[in-house]
């Protein structure tokens, strides 16, 4: 803890700091509730996305047997890299990445020498991949705002368990040694009037 000096100004400096402390509390509170709240949405738009991923690989998994019965397929073009673009916005004073899109190039198989569902299974692919990209912006987001909510955290605590008790303690002692220091003026003051009424009276006694 910092020295304090015992002075009418460092009351003032303490009362002042106390006043913009218990004035930002509230907005850090705030912003502490927001983020925990979505802390919350996050992690359920992820289970959400997570559900949809293990749907997505099922039903990809019941069409893939099929590209064996057709050795002209080259499977690596069901699996070539998307472009995936990402938006920011802000949630609570924090820039989180947002999904915007993913486009994949267009198909270049010959549709007269593949079967039909090849165009079906293709989508399945690149559907599953993007709900994919989806997964890891939601992993983002919420490492993101987990780690701002820790800080928000810590910082509510310093305000209540330590900046605000120690302003409170502080004024409480300089307020204490002051008043101290008024008493003692005052007895000195009327010790000294006593000893000057004194005095006058003894000058005033005739000889």
């Amino acid at each position: 803890m910092a020295k304090i000096k015992f002075t009418k100004q460092e009351l003032r400096h303490q009362q002042t700091r106390l006043s913009q402390l218990e004035r930002y509390l509230p907005t850090l509170r705030l912003r502490k509730a927001l983020l925990q709240s979505e802390v919350i949405k996050a992690h359920a738009s992820l289970e959400n996305l997570r559900d949809l991923s293990r749907d997505a690989w099922e039903t990809l998994s019941h069409s893939t047997p099929l590209l064996g019965l057709f050795p002209v397929i080259d499977p690596e073009q069901l699996v070539e890299e998307g472009s995936l673009s990402i938006d920011l916005e802000n949630i609570a004073g924090v820039e989180l990445p947002r999904f915007s899109s993913l486009s994949f190039p267009p198909n270049e198989y010959d549709l007269y020498d593949t079967p039909p569902w090849l165009d079906s299974l293709s989508d399945e692919v690149r559907s599953f991949r993007t709900i994919e990209e989806k997964v890891k912006i939601a992993q983002q987001r919420i490492e993101i705002l987990e780690r701002e909510l820790k800080e928000v955290f810590i910082r509510v605590n310093l305000f209540e368990k330590v900046l605000i008790p120690e302003c409170l303690r502080n004024i409480r002692t300089i307020k204490i040694f002051l008043g101290d220091l008024d008493l003692s003026a005052v007895s000195q003051a009327k010790k000294a009037k006593e000893k000057i009424l004194a005095r006058n009276k003894a000058r005033e006694v005739p000889a």
